[in-house]
């Protein structure tokens, strides 16, 4: 890490922003006296924060931005890299805050009394990527929150009626993990669906749209591509589902070629909604065929999800944040929520309402400029622990609204509160 800059502060006031990797990544202002989250567990380093950089033992560690607030009136100082996203820290020393980086930094300071330093940083970043209007999002529920990987075309079937017998404002029916036969077997069913063209057009009779998880660069050691094409993989991905994972090389031309088949494939299916996840394993760090770097790679497989799917809503999860600007329609911004408030083994960057609202609100500034902020789905059945908290989350800093509770589930308080938040979307810009 090299010297970038030394700011005097006043301790008891300051506070360091720290901006998270991908999706799941911890970002939120915190007291400069502090210390930021860190991972609970060796693989969560590579699954939920930065593969190979690790934070310091105190301090702060932001992947390509990083801001200081120096508490004493001064102006807020904000620091960002370029495409190869250095990582930027901050510690509290002496009365100062000391940055360094790992790479190129550029300060600024644009902020003023009603702007946010983020939101004009964000504008800057917005204009240089070339963004244009942000694309409305679609309503939709999920089958994730209730029925996890067990998931059976039954089951979507049973909410679909019951969203079309109640009337909700649901624009998209998403089918979520457990439809595939295998990560990374995008190509064949599971034994729980038996056709998604027949399911896509009940959707569809309904008079609403078809959606579906995928997460095209993640392949399992169980899968069938893993065994047929070992050398199409790449990196150590992490471990879930009760396996191994790899990556895929997106610089094989056999690989793209593979991800426009399958995802082909399913728009032909029916479906023109697609919430692709784990996508940091796209840009694992380590050799490729070709002489991309990493973030080169993943930019390269963006494009061909996007060449298959034309113009259907394309929502990011699991991804890395700056690299992803300009390439999805919507982004989730915060780790899954879940039914208990707090991460089971305190770790931030895991599934909780704790951790999905502390980066939700971090990255509220990014809604509207760089894509639809997704602060995950809404969840309010009687079984989620400070649902109406999660509720208010969802009701001050969630673009894309989405829900994901067995309808027959919800209570009279959780059936109005999804109707109401469903019904009140806001639109696609600034939300300051």
């Amino acid at each position: 890490m090299r010297p970038v800059d030394e700011i005097p502060v006043d301790p008891a006031r300051a506070r360091i922003y720290e901006h998270g990797w991908q999706s799941w990544s911890p970002t939120a202002w915190h007291p400069a006296t502090g210390t930021s989250p860190r991972p609970v567990r060796p693989p969560t380093q590579v699954m939920s924060y930065r593969p190979g950089k690790p934070g310091p033992e105190v301090g702060f560690h932001g992947e390509g931005l990083l801001a200081v607030d120096p508490g004493d009136g001064g102006p807020v100082r904000v620091y960002s890299g370029g495409e190869d996203v250095p990582s930027i820290r901050a510690a509290l020393v002496d009365g100062h805050v000391v940055v360094s980086a790992d790479g190129p930094v550029t300060m600024t300071s644009n902020g003023s009394a009603t702007v946010d330093p983020l939101a004009a940083w964000a504008d800057d970043f917005a204009r240089a990527a070339g963004m244009g209007p942000i694309r409305p999002a679609p309503t939709a529920w999920c089958s994730w929150y209730h029925y996890y990987t067990d998931v059976t075309e039954a089951d979507i079937l049973e909410n679909l009626d019951a969203i079309h017998r109640a009337a909700l404002p649901v624009d998209v029916i998403q089918i979520d993990d457990g439809w595939q036969s295998g990560i990374g077997d995008w190509l064949t069913l599971s034994g729980r669906f038996d056709s998604l063209t027949e399911l896509t057009a009940r959707i569809a009779g309904t008079g609403r749209r078809s959606g579906i998880w995928v997460a095209p660069f993640l392949v399992g050691a169980r899968s069938e591509l893993a065994a047929e094409h070992p050398d199409w993989l790449i990196g150590d991905a992490g471990h879930n589902w009760d396996q191994d994972l790899r990556g895929l090389d997106l610089t094989n031309p056999a690989v793209t070629d593979h991800l426009r088949a399958v995802f082909t494939g399913l728009h032909e299916a029916g479906f023109d909604y697609f919430k692709i996840d784990f996508l940091y394993a796209g840009a694992l760090p380590g050799p490729r065929q070709s002489g991309q770097t990493p973030l080169e790679a993943y930019a390269t497989g963006m494009r061909a999800i996007r060449e298959a799917i034309g113009d259907s809503y394309l929502l990011g999860c699991g991804a890395p944040i700056l690299p992803s600007v300009g390439l999805v329609d919507g982004m989730r911004v915060s780790a899954d929520v879940d039914p208990a408030y707090a991460p089971h083994d305190g770790d931030l960057s895991q599934p909780s309402q704790a951790g999905a609202a502390l980066s939700t609100v971090g990255r509220a500034f990014q809604h509207g400029r760089f894509w639809v902020n997704d602060p995950d789905c809404l969840i309010v059945r009687p079984a989620v622990e400070r649902r109406e908290e999660w509720a208010e989350v969802v009701a001050g800093y969630g673009g894309l609204r989405s829900c994901s509770d067995r309808i027959a589930d919800l209570d009279a308080w959780g059936l109005e509160t999804t109707r109401h938040l469903l019904a009140t979307v806001p639109p696609p810009l600034p939300f300051a």
